[in-house]
């Protein structure tokens, strides 16, 4: 198990403490324990802040709002030991607001818009193209067929098709190489391409 970070998981965290928006209003502020614990919780908070947004600068505005909801609740708060979980769920309820207000647009309109979906192939052309594939095969040598057989009719991996066969990978993989050159190459095939 590898070790946490040591330092801050977003490049701004360290500063978040020191930046003026936050520094300014809170040392006026007359609750010095809510300066304290913004500068000591700061980074921590906007990680978690990071975690709802992909975009910094989001973030920031985020728990920038919800420590100002939090600073104005900050006498009804009965434990000061719950300040993250607090501060968290500030965080989740104004992130969800932003998303539910999000401008949608929708047009009415006559029809849908609905994609043309490609035309499904013929079944009988499909079973000719199979009865091909299947013939061409059977034209190839028994260890290439055997092999070809395995990997993409059976879906093997390259290993299980060795342990299978009693050979190396490499050889699994050479074989089915040339397989596949001269099934590229079948005369029967070439209206498949």
């Amino acid at each position: 198990m590898t070790p946490p970070p040591s330092g801050p998981v977003c490049a701004g965290a360290s500063q978040f403490a020191t930046r003026p928006s936050f520094t300014a209003h809170a040392s006026h502020a007359s609750y010095p324990s809510f300066t304290s614990y913004v500068r000591a919780r700061g980074p921590v908070l906007l990680r978690t802040a990071r975690s709802l947004t992909a975009n910094p600068s989001d973030a920031e505005d985020l728990l920038q709002t919800a420590l100002a909801k939090t600073y104005v609740a900050w006498e009804r708060i009965e434990d000061h030991r719950a300040l993250d979980g607090y501060v968290r769920r500030a965080l989740l309820n104004t992130r969800t607001s932003q998303w539910r207000k999000r401008k949608v647009d929708e047009f009415a309109c006559d029809e849908l818009p609905e994609p043309a979906g490609l035309p499904e192939p013929d079944p009988a052309e499909r079973q000719v193209l199979h009865d091909s594939m299947w013939r061409a095969v059977m034209k190839l040598p028994e260890r290439q067929r055997a092999m070809v057989v395995l990997r993409y009719y059976e879906d093997l991996s390259e290993a299980q098709t060795a342990e299978v066969l009693g050979v190396s990978v490499g050889t699994v993989k050479s074989a089915v190489s040339r397989a596949l050159g001269k099934l590229r190459e079948d005369p029967e095939l070439s209206p498949a391409r």
